[in-house]
């Protein structure tokens, strides 16, 4: 079972590894127990009956070796493990931490399994690893929270394989809404004034309506026509080893955790998927903590329509008879009767126990220092389609952005067309900066707690001095009430809300500024020309009142 330090040295010089630290690793990686020999007899036992039996089928990931060259059971290698930090509890946060913390690595050769599989310490000390690495620390993390949680091996595409999202929309663009979605979603307040009868034509209406429907039915097929097109020119170049590239992903099944549906996590990017997703092609196997499962289903058509029903021998064979997935259920009458000759055989089943011996792994940890820190080095960039995405640790720059986000209008990334940064930790409590490179239009919003509570500032950087820009305040904080304050060269108009003199506008004009050769900030400034004040009733012009 253990092979020489120096192949194994070589082995992680071929695939990119550093040397373990064989002071910082417990005599569990180095040797086996008695109970681990015994789980592996059996596994060889598993594996010999499987090849004779599927010979044509891809050799089982069953006991892959370690760093130490050790050979260990595969379900030996995931950890339960519960952190001290409330953003790894849910799902889809943890699995955005184990993608953003270690950088990824495509397997030496894409249709062979990995030669070995180091363990999750060494792993997070290196802060990188492939498809398996990535999977077996997402499983263990989310197994110590409470999920039912698997990893599985199986075949994905290319683009998957090698995390090549360049032809992907970026998630960020996708859950997107602008404001103009918003306002058709608002609802008709229920104290408006209904609109008069309509007294026009209905064959008219009717006319029009038909000939509208036919504008936008062209309109419709021209942009199919179109998304057609782009949809071909940008297909990827085909792939020799389609079909036959190993991957490994996690699936979680619902049950556990109030999780009503299960699904895929893709633990290289963080995202969650669906079970019949194009992307995965076929399950070899999948594994937990406690058993080991071979898919006996047919991946003709991908991994559409498989049954996860993991207590049904014929469709998953299991590797521990005392599975805890009793999901097949019998129909009373139909269970079948024991001949009186099967009563010794079934008296010695039951006297065998296999007990699967516990995690060979060290306790996993993650300092503060690192969580915080989060991606190597700091930093991670992130390629979509005709988008970019930085990330940055917190508190890594002076000004405190935490993530950036360039949006092109090309798939060379050639032509930005707006910049999207967030901000944490700002003394001026600014949180995202949205920068439009086409006309220079810049908006920022901010958090509660600024002095004049400023809510949102649109501006534009190409102009200077008083130029136009638009402030949104928070209304409920500020003492005036003012909701919006709209300012150009010439004027400035003051919304306000919830005033008690019933003071709802303001709009002022001024004059225009006279060039003089003198320090800016003596007598060189605008004088008000007009200012008027509009409440419910009336309005003010100098003092003189006048009725609406």
């Amino acid at each position: 079972l253990k092979f020489g330090t120096k192949y194994f040295n070589a082995v992680n010089n071929m695939e990119g590894k550093q040397d373990f630290d064989e002071q910082q690793d417990s005599e569990f990686y180095k040797k086996n127990s008695k109970k681990e020999k015994l789980i592996l007899s059996y596994a060889d036992n598993f594996r010999r009956q499987y090849r004779q039996l599927y010979g044509d089928r891809k050799a089982l990931f069953f006991t892959p070796v370690n760093e130490y060259g050790i050979e260990k059971f595969i379900c030996t290698t995931l950890k339960p493990t519960k952190l001290p930090y409330k953003e790894l509890y849910d799902y889809d946060q943890a699995a955005n931490f184990v993608a953003d913390y270690l950088t990824y690595e495509v397997l030496h050769t894409p249709n062979t399994l990995p030669g070995k599989l180091i363990s999750t310490t060494l792993v997070l000390r290196q802060q990188r690893g492939n498809c398996f690495d990535h999977s077996i620390l997402l499983c263990s993390l989310l197994l110590g929270v409470g999920y039912d949680a698997y990893c599985v091996c199986g075949y994905a595409t290319r683009e998957v394989c090698m995390m090549d999202q360049t032809r992907s929309v970026c998630p960020l663009l996708e859950d997107s809404v602008t404001m103009e979605d918003v306002k058709k979603h608002d609802t008709m307040d229920k104290y408006a004034i209904k609109p008069s009868k309509n007294f026009s034509s209905k064959f008219i209406a009717k006319m029009e309506a038909r000939k509208e429907a036919e504008e936008k039915a062209e309109e419709e097929k021209q942009r199919l026509e179109e998304l057609e097109r782009i949809a071909e020119a940008e297909k990827p170049p085909p792939d020799q080893y389609y079909g036959l590239r190993i991957h490994c992903w996690v699936l979680v099944l619902a049950g556990k955790r109030e999780v009503s549906q299960s699904f895929f996590i893709e633990p290289s990017t963080g995202e969650s998927h669906s079970l019949d997703w194009d992307q995965y092609l076929g399950i070899e196997s999948l594994w937990n903590h406690k058993n080991y499962w071979v898919n006996m289903q047919d991946c003709a058509a991908g991994v559409k329509g498989l049954i996860y029903d993991l207590g049904d021998a014929v469709k998953w064979e299991f590797f521990f008879p005392n599975i805890e997935k009793p999901l097949l259920v019998v129909p009373p009458g139909d269970e079948p009767q024991l001949a009186e000759g099967n009563e010794e055989d079934k008296s010695i089943d039951e006297k065998v126990d296999i007990d699967l011996p516990p995690s060979w792994i060290s306790a996993i940890e993650i300092t503060p220092k690192a969580f915080t820190t989060r991606c190597p080095r700091g930093i991670k960039t992130v390629l979509y389609k005709k988008a970019k995405m930085e990330k940055f640790a917190e508190y890594l720059n002076q000004n405190g952005m935490t993530s950036r986000l360039t949006i092109y209008s090309d798939m060379t990334l050639s032509h930005p067309l707006e910049v999207r940064e967030t901000f944490s930790y700002r003394e001026d409590k600014l949180t995202l900066r949205v920068t439009n490179t086409r006309n220079g239009q810049i908006h920022e919003q901010f958090s509660p707690g600024r002095s004049n509570h400023l809510k949102e500032h649109i501006y534009n950087s190409t102009s200077i001095g008083n130029a136009a820009r638009t402030m949104i305040f928070y209304s409920h904080a500020r003492v005036d009430g003012l909701a919006r304050r709209e300012q150009t060269s010439n004027e400035m108009v003051e919304i306000f809300k919830g005033r008690e003199d019933f003071l709802c506008l303001r709009h002022v004009f001024y004059t225009k500024r006279v060039k003089k050769f003198e320090p800016a900030d003596v007598g060189n400034k605008k004088s008000v020309l007009v200012c008027r004040s509009n409440t419910h009733m009336y309005y003010y012009v100098f003092g003189h009142v006048a009725y609406l």
